[in-house]
């Protein structure tokens, strides 16, 4: 580890080809080492780490909230092409990048093959193969290979699913902060850049690892079906590198160029396609109301057999106790009537209600944007 400078009668540290930048930032004051004896050299460089990790283990670790998700531009048009490709197929992939205060770059990703018509085990074990020997490949590169999260595409803004807090959890036993960029290919096709980011809240995740969904525990956390999901705002950024060759490369097109796309009123597909999943999210939502009227009608019939049996019970006790003989218990753990009855999870409902108020926002600024282009179409035709 150390060597000794010809000419100079010191001892230089050498620090070996594979060096952490930590390790740098900690070694740089003892880069250059003078000749006194060994015991000077062990008290320089190992007595002060000893004491500065110390002071880092009692000082209590200060958690920054994640305000920001900062993509760079290379990374979406990776995911644009990857979801585009393979429509109307659904895909994911992976998000590499650091985590850095408030703010999670994503500075590269990608894509998970899609394999049909094989075994879930086979899939799952090629997949995880997979993912190692691309993180390998990558750092062998010297490319960033950390998992920040992962992407997915979606049809119509469809993402709210059991599925999705499940993978959120996986990545979260290892990933203390993780997101999931979702991408509509449909909707960027109408003038949108449908991307967003999103991480599951820290109530709901204590809640979910309890699983229990009932009434009573939901309205003792306060939660509610807003509280589920949050979305973090996306930031796209380039180098200055990267923004100096678009410059290059952009086209100098003349000021008289017409562009009627912002004109067109084909609003029909995506409007009828809303409509039809709102449609079934609300006879979903629906079939869910129908479980809870069908628990609580149950629950109020026990409640009435419950008090009708006691109440017998209790004219029972009262003729044995004058005929001297010893009262029976009011409360019988082996009667069918005293067993709870299970109440149903309300996580379904809070999901099926998150997704109408998707469609619901969907459809609003669709239809906004549509009733600008149709009142100036009217005032041109006038």
């Amino acid at each position: 580890m150390f060597c000794h400078a010809r000419f100079t009668g010191r001892w230089i540290l050498h620090l070996g080809p594979f060096v952490c930048r930590s390790h740098l930032v900690f070694l740089r004051s003892a880069l250059v080492i003078p000749w006194p004896p060994a015991q000077y050299v062990f008290v320089q460089l190992f007595a002060a780490p000893v004491r500065s990790f110390a002071q880092a283990a009692a000082t209590e670790e200060t958690v920054v909230p994640l305000r920001v998700v900062q993509i760079d531009g290379l990374v979406v048009l990776k995911i644009v092409k990857h979801c585009k490709e393979c429509m109307p197929a659904l895909v994911t992939g992976q998000l590499l990048g650091l985590d850095i205060g408030s703010i999670l770059e994503v500075t590269n990703c990608f894509p998970f093959p899609s394999r049909g018509g094989e075994e879930e085990d086979e899939v799952e074990a090629d997949g995880a193969n997979y993912q190692l020997e691309m993180m390998r490949c990558l750092r062998e590169v010297n490319v960033d290979n950390n998992t920040v999260g992962w992407y997915q595409s979606t049809y119509m803004g469809s993402y709210q699913t059991v599925e999705l807090i499940e993978t959120f959890l996986n990545y979260q036993e290892n990933i203390k902060r993780c997101v999931c960029i979702i991408y509509d290919p449909l909707r960027s096709s109408q003038g949108i850049v449908a991307l967003k980011a999103l991480r599951l809240t820290d109530a709901f995740m204590e809640l979910y690892r309890t699983e229990n969904f009932k009434g009573e525990k939901l309205r003792e956390k306060n939660m509610t079906w807003t509280d589920i999901f949050e979305e973090i705002p996306v930031k796209i950024s380039n180098s200055s590198l990267v923004s100096a060759v678009m410059t290059e490369l952009e086209t100098d097109a003349p000021a008289t160029q017409c562009d009627f796309d912002r004109l067109v009123l084909s609003t029909n597909p995506f409007m009828e396609k809303n409509l039809e999943f709102l449609i079934e999210c609300m006879d979903d939502l629906g079939m869910e109301q129908q479980k809870f009227q069908y628990y609580y009608r149950n629950l109020s019939r026990q409640q009435g057999q419950q008090q009708a049996w006691l109440q017998k019970r209790r004219a029972e006790n009262m003729a044995r106790r004058a005929s001297g003989e010893e009262p029976l218990p009011e409360e019988d753990s082996n009667n069918p009537l005293f067993k709870p009855i299970p109440e149903p999870s309300r996580l379904d409902s809070y999901l099926i209600t998150n997704q109408v108020n998707n469609y619901c926002n969907q459809i609003n600024g669709f239809a906004a944007q549509s009733l600008s282009k149709i009142y100036l179409m009217d005032a041109l035709h006038e």
